[in-house]
């Protein structure tokens, strides 16, 4: 219950049960591409998951996000229409068998999700003069991302898969959409119910790259200081280890 005077609740964490659905929703969110299902997505749910994304943080509570659900299969077979291009062209930035091995992944689900979803950013919606933007134009982005993040998670939640399209030509998937001058697509999103979800990232079944290890990625004090905290460090790589072998639900969560 919030303190009547500073509207404050009191900072305890979530029981165990709760802290555990936290995690695994984000250990076991994946980048669905081939296995959605035909089936519609309800109106209740669907609301749910757009509410998640709505309620992401957002510098000087500009709120810059829109959502366009997208049915319409005119309109989706135009955005297909622009991966085939886009992917094409990507393709030709491998080289040797790299190039081989792209082509033969399977990178959206444009046509097959029963909706695709694009999340914007308006870069006018709070004025020229933003709090918190002043220094970093692009923080406006970085708030639609959050709510990428937050519709990702909550569609998890919900059993819904979901799929990022990035391989687009950004200024023609905006004349295909009709968005206005200051609104940036930010997120092409394919979404449905799946067959599953597969026990790893794609990309790295596929052996196109591996999780990279934590303990080589966190900093002390200056940029290159990776050692400076044994017992986080060596924590850091348990739970690395646990979370690869499947334990890190069950263990690590005391």
């Amino acid at each position: 219950m919030a303190d009547t005077k500073t509207g404050l609740t009191p900072p305890d964490s979530y029981d165990a049960a709760t802290r555990e659905a936290v995690y695994r929703t984000i250990l076991n969110r994946r980048d669905t591409r081939g296995d959605f299902l035909p089936d519609a997505v309800d109106p209740e749910r669907l609301s749910r998951v757009l509410m998640a994304a709505h309620h992401a943080p957002s510098v000087g509570f500009m709120q810059p996000w829109d959502f366009l659900v997208l049915r319409e299969p005119g309109i989706r077979g135009r955005v297909h229409d622009l991966f085939a291009k886009a992917n094409a062209e990507a393709a030709m930035m491998f080289e040797g068998d790299r190039r081989q091995v792209y082509r033969n992944l399977k990178l959206e689900g444009i046509l097959e999700s029963p909706l695709n979803i694009c999340i914007t950013c308006d870069r006018s919606r709070a004025g020229p003069v933003v709090i918190g933007r002043t220094h970093i134009p692009m923080m406006d982005l970085f708030s639609s991302v959050c709510a990428v993040q937050n519709f990702w998670l909550a569609a998890r939640a919900e059993g819904l898969g979901v799929g990022w399209v990035s391989i687009l030509d950004n200024g023609a998937l905006k004349r295909v959409l009709g968005l206005p001058k200051d609104v940036i697509p930010v997120a092409y999103l394919c979404v449905g119910h799946v067959r599953g979800f597969h026990a790893r990232p794609e990309l790295e079944a596929a052996g196109w790259r591996k999780r990279l290890p934590i303990t080589d990625h966190v900093h002390y004090d200056r940029w290159g200081n990776a050692r400076a905290d044994g017992a986080l460090t060596e924590r850091l790589g348990a739970d690395q280890e646990a979370i690869e072998a499947g334990r890190f639900l069950s263990e690590r969560l005391a």
